[in-house]
C-alpha cells in the first residue's frame, strides 16, 4: 500500500499539542490546538527571552545555560537570545553559564559581560570550548541544586549537542529536572544527514540509530524527539514548537522542543509563543491573571 502523503499545515493554520491538556502519563497521547500566530526564525530569540521573562517573575530566582550562546547573526542583536536574557528586567537570575567553542564566539560573549552593571548577586560564567565537555563543569559548579530553577538553551547548529549531554542535564536533579529548550533542525536534517560521512558523529548525535527520524516526516520528528525526552529522558512534559522560515512562509524550519517536568510550564511557553512578538505584559497584569502561578514554588524547577 502506498503511504500517504502528509501535508503539512501552513504558518496559518498550524497545529500543535495543547499544553493545558497535556497528561502526566508520559504514555498518554498529545492533543492538539491551534496556536494564535506562526513564529518564524528572526522571532526564536524574543520567545527564548518572553519565556524567560514568565519564567523569572514565578521564580524569583534561576539559572541560565546557554551550550552554544554565541551570536548566530552578528548585525541582529535582536536575535541573540542569551543578550536578551542577559539585559532583561527584573535582573532576578542570578547564575549565567554561557559557553561557545569558537574563539570569535567567545569574544563577543566576554564583550557583551563587559556590558553588563556590575550586581554582585550576580554570576556569569563565559566557558570556551565543546559544551559537550563543558556541561560537566557547569554541572559540577555546585550552583544547580535541587530547589534551583534552572532553563538550558541548546541552540545548536544541526549536529553539535550529543544525545548524552541531553542525559546528564536531565539526571542532574532528581527532582523538577533542568528545564531544555532544544533545537531539531527538521527542515534541513536529512540533507544533513545525507552529507555527514562520519556515521558515528550521528550516532552520537542522536544517541542511538538515526533511521528512525531519517525516514520520518517534518512533523513526525518533532514528535519522536518530544517522545525520547518524556520516556528516556524522564520528563513529564515535551513539546515541539514549530519556526518557519519567515514570516509568510509555509516552509516549516526547526522545532524547539521544550522539556520540563512543572505541569505550568508548558501552558508558558504557549504563551510566550502567541505573545513574543508583543511588549511583555505589566507583572501587576500577570498576577492578577494568573494568581495561582505566583504562589508556586517556580515555574519550571
Amino acid at each position: 500500500m502506498a503511504r500517504r502523503k502528509r501535508v503539512a499545515p501552513g504558518p496559518d493554520q498550524f497545529l500543535i499539542c495543547d499544553p493545558s491538556e497535556l497528561p502526566a502519563a508520559k504514555s498518554a497521547r498529545r492533543l492538539l490546538k491551534q496556536l494564535e500566530r506562526p513564529l518564524w526564525t528572526e522571532a526564536k530569540a524574543l520567545l527564548i527571552a518572553r519565556y524567560l521573562y514568565y519564567f523569572v517573575l514565578i521564580t524569583k530566582h534561576g539559572t541560565y545555560i546557554d551550550g552554544f550562546a554565541g551570536p548566530q547573526r552578528a548585525k541582529h542583536p535582536k536575535m541573540w537570545a542569551a543578550k536578551l536574557v542577559l539585559e532583561s528586567q527584573p535582573r532576578w537570575l542570578r547564575n549565567f553559564f554561557l559557553c561557545d567553542n569558537k574563539a570569535s564566539q567567545v569574544e563577543r560573549l566576554r564583550e557583551l559581560e563587559a556590558q553588563q552593571p556590575t550586581d554582585p548577586r550576580r554570576s556569569i560564567q563565559i566557558l570556551s570550548g565543546d559544551f559537550n565537555q563543558e556541561v560537566h563543569n557547569v554541572l559540577a559548579s555546585g550552583k544547580i541544586t535541587d530547589r534551583e530553577a534552572t532553563f538550558c538553551l541548546l541552540d545548536q547548529r544541526t549536529f553539535e549537542c550529543k544525545w548524552e549531554t541531553l542525559g546528564a542535564l536531565a539526571a542532574h536533579k532528581p527532582h523538577n529536572k533542568i528545564e531544555l529548550f532544544y533545537f531539531l533542525p527538521v527542515g534541513w536534517l536529512n540533507r544533513s544527514i545525507k552529507a555527514t560521512k562520519d556515521e558515528q558523529a550521528l550516532f552520537e548525535w542522536w544517541g542511538q540509530d538515526i533511521d528512525e527520524l531519517r525516514n520520518a516526516g517534518s512533523w513526525e520528528k518533532g514528535e519522536i524527539a518530544s517522545n525520547r525526552m518524556r520516556d528516556e529522558l524522564g520528563y513529564a512534559y515535551a513539546c515541539p514548537w514549530p519556526i518557519w522560515k519567515e514570516m509568510h512562509s509555509g516552509r516549516l524550519m526547526y522545532f524547539m522542543v521544550h522539556a520540563s517536568d512543572h505541569p505550568e510550564a508548558p501552558l508558558l511557553m504557549q504563551r510566550a509563543y502567541n505573545n513574543a512578538l508583543k511588549p511583555p505584559e505589566p507583572i501587576e497584569a500577570l498576577q492578577h491573571e494568573l494568581p495561582n502561578l505566583f504562589t508556586d514554588a517556580g515555574s519550571g524547577n
